[in-house]
């Protein structure tokens, strides 16, 4: 047995039905049990090892549906491989596609990032799928293989064995907000409001006989309030009277789970969103989410009279062979195209300590993305402004877990390493800024933190629901950030406090940045949407380069033309002191080896109930 609990047993033999829902979400085309950062198997990743979950759940219950919550085409170095270099269709499924397959999915849902490659790669991946892909808030100019809203039609059975028709509708959602962190796609597909698209959905779909309504929300777990366009939509959307139960994802989160945040109406313990069942599965193939209902006929339909909402920790030390089969060749080819030397770098590249100001990876990136700048504003009016060169650190732990760090030893540097310190296909971009734009941008980096008391031990310092790849760092400027101040902004961009100035002491070449000063600002593709945390910043302000290069191939030109690197650790940055006070912050257990190597004063404090080690960092 693989769940806490069995499933519901029906109360009477002719009247009720034990019906499972499972569920994937954000698989991020992790197809195999693999850790290509890492280059190592995993265990606990991959819809391969997910598959004998999978197995298992479904022999556990007679009537059984599967479904994907997308965002399953891009996230893994071979999805960008396969992407970049081999055509598919109905004759020659993508790897991910054919995995789905051979499990027998019976529907899914796209995910903002399964438009990453372009309506075109899409429109192939898709068009190789036995299951049908339901999307109701897309609009495409163009046909896409996908359906707005879906009736299944299931032949179900009750404990004796007795046939009993079930009809179960079925609506999928995207963040409306994909187009803007996709601006190319505006000309080519629409997105609608979540909520709006679900109530014409629901209506067409009870029509036509739905028995269950189930939502397929590639959408975080937000307010109950309802809001136009938003982007965590799953509670409000449980909230509108005809969703039966939620699929949720987007943000990463595991739910039902002690550690998930509660709220108006958000049960993480029991698994309801507006009392409705609900589950989101992780990540990566992380989880499988498992709902088990028990339907009782009424009104000459079924309803809900029960449930149960679990999400399963995946832990399979083989792949599933049917389901790892079609992706193999894949895989070799992949690795192969990995392993390829571009240069060389004289130090370990790692994101351990980036949120403490220390990131020689993340340096590596800045210069890079300055170099490309430079070079493509040759000959224009913008040549003379100061070049300097915005990066975050995707990978420093968070809900990736204490191994998600990028981690690339002294010496040779593959494309592996490339793909390790830029994990997202973004493509570089530049704006004109002024110094005042410069310091709202690192006001809303230093948002990251939590406020400390001065005087006061061991107080946590990082805010774990603002993301690191929304801490932004800007080579070639050098600042103190104040944590006796309030944080300026919430991690969703919202103004919590006005006055708070936590950036002080901003210098350009050791002189104070003044408040109209000129500068291009190198940066990437998802930092010009026109939602998120730095919209307000970026609105209205001149673009003076998109040249259409992802940020990774930069990275990959500069590095195989410099051959030896050794980027500097420090990024510029450091903490205002406050004698007597010290905060703890986590990082992943391997960083232990580098600790006689930092600068900052900073001290192991054991390893936390995640698997984190916990350090102390006297300010």
């Amino acid at each position: 047995m693989i769940c806490t609990s069995p499933p519901l047993t029906p109360h009477s033999r002719t009247d009720t039905l034990a019906v499972r829902i499972l569920a994937t979400t954000d698989l991020h085309m992790h197809v195999l049990g693999y850790d290509y950062l890492a280059d190592r198997p995993s265990a606990r990743i991959g819809l391969s090892r997910a598959a004998a979950l999978i197995a298992r759940a479904r022999a556990e219950a007679q009537n059984c549906l599967l479904f994907d919550n997308g965002d399953g085409l891009q996230g893994s170095p071979m999805g960008d491989y396969l992407a970049e270099s081999e055509p598919f269709g109905p004759r020659l499924p993508h790897p991910a596609i054919a995995a789905m397959n051979a499990l027998g999915y019976d529907a899914a849902t796209l995910g903002n990032h399964d438009f990453s490659f372009g309506l075109a790669h899409l429109r192939r991946t898709l068009a190789g799928a036995r299951f049908p892909v339901v999307s109701t808030n897309l609009d495409p100019r163009r046909p896409l293989p996908v359906q707005r809203h879906l009736l299944l039609d299931r032949q179900f059975r009750d404990q004796d064995g007795k046939p009993h028709a079930l009809r179960i509708g079925v609506l999928g959602f995207l963040p409306p907000q994909t187009l803007a962190w996709e601006p190319g796609l505006k000309p080519e597909i629409q997105i609608h409001d979540i909520l709006l698209a679900a109530q014409d959905g629901i209506a067409t779909l009870r029509r036509q006989g739905a028995d269950l309504v189930v939502a397929l929300a590639h959408s975080g777990i937000g307010p109950l309030a309802p809001a136009p366009m938003m982007e965590n939509a799953a509670t409000a959307l449980a909230a509108l009277p005809g969703i039966d139960l939620v699929v949720a994802g987007h943000t990463h989160r595991v739910f039902p789970s002690p550690g998930h945040p509660q709220g108006p109406g958000i049960d993480a313990r029991r698994g309801t969103l507006a009392g409705k069942p609900a589950v989101m599965p992780g990540f990566w193939g992380s989880h499988l989410g498992v709902i088990d209902l028990r339907l009782e006929r009424q009104d000459g339909g079924w309803r809900i009279a029960d449930f149960t909402c679990r999400a399963l920790p995946v832990q399979a030390e083989r792949d599933h062979p049917a389901v790892a089969g079609p992706a193999v060749a894949a895989h070799r080819r992949t690795l192969r195209h990995l392993h390829r030397r571009i240069g060389r770098t004289g130090q370990p590249l790692s994101s351990y300590f980036a949120l403490i100001g220390q990131d020689p990876g993340l340096r590596l990136v800045a210069m890079a993305q300055r170099w490309h700048v430079r070079r493509a504003l040759r000959g224009t009016h913008w040549q003379g402004l100061p070049i300097l060169s915005a990066a975050a650190p995707f990978r420093a732990g968070g809900r990736g877990g204490p191994q998600h760090y990028t981690d690339v030893p002294a010496g040779r540097l593959t494309l592996r390493s490339i793909a390790d310190l830029y994990l997202f296909p973004n493509r570089i971009c530049a704006l004109r800024l002024t110094g005042d734009d410069l310091r709202d941008w690192l006001e809303r980096s230093a948002s990251m933190f939590l406020q400390v008391r001065p005087g006061q031990a061991d107080q946590p310092l990082i805010d774990p629901d603002f993301p690191s790849y929304n801490f932004d760092v800007i080579d070639g400027l050098d600042w103190q950030i104040d944590l006796s101040q309030p944080a300026r902004h919430g991690p969703d961009g919202r103004l919590l406090h006005a006055d708070s100035q936590r950036v002080g002491a901003l210098t350009h070449r050791g002189r104070p940045v003044a408040p109209d000063q000129p500068f291009v600002l190198a940066t990437n593709s998802f930092r010009l949407s026109d939602c998120g945390l730095f919209a307000p910043v970026v609105a209205n302000r001149p673009l003076v380069l998109d040249s259409g290069l992802r940020t990774r191939d930069v990275l990959r030109r500069y590095v195989a033309r410099r051959r030896v690197l050794a980027p500097q650790s420090d990024a510029g940055w450091s903490f205002r002191p406050l004698p007597g006070t010290s905060v703890l912050f986590e990082t992943g257990p391997a960083a232990a080896r580098f600790l006689d190597d930092l600068a900052a004063p900073v001290e192991p404090a054991g390893i936390g109930p995640d698997g984190f080690l916990r350090l102390r960092l006297h300010l």
